[in-house]
């Protein structure tokens, strides 16, 4: 009887623990992106976590896009940003620290580092 406690006091907790740790990556997320040209630009991501699912919003200088089809399993996270007709495929990692994101965006492998925006 102790061991099946013992079992579900565990699993409890490790889920628990895993809703903790993706809901860690709801909020604001800014980052400098480097286009084709090599201009770099301001971008921010807003993320929603609804268990594995991931949603939000992309803004830059040319207007505010929704993501889609956003996952996240452990410490991996996939989305499409759809900006205006192209859709661009988004594939990072949710860094334990809660500070960092690392992505990678579009075909090109563009990488960039979101660090986590300040509250105002």
């Amino acid at each position: 009887m102790k061991r099946k406690i013992l079992t579900a006091l565990t699993l409890l907790l490790s889920a628990g623990a895993a809703f903790a740790y993706f809901a860690g990556i709801d909020g604001k997320w800014t980052a400098m992106l480097k286009g084709p040209d090599g201009n770099e630009f301001p971008i921010t991501y807003t993320f929603k976590t609804d268990g594995a699912t991931l949603t939000g919003t992309v803004t830059s200088s040319i207007g505010s896009f929704d993501i889609s089809d956003g996952m996240m399993k452990g410490d991996s996270l996939w989305f499409t940003a759809n900006i205006n007709t192209m859709k661009i495929k988004n594939k990072g990692r949710y860094y334990a620290d809660g500070d960092s994101i690392s992505l990678r965006v579009g075909t090109r492998s563009t990488h960039t580092t979101l660090k986590r925006a300040a509250d105002k």
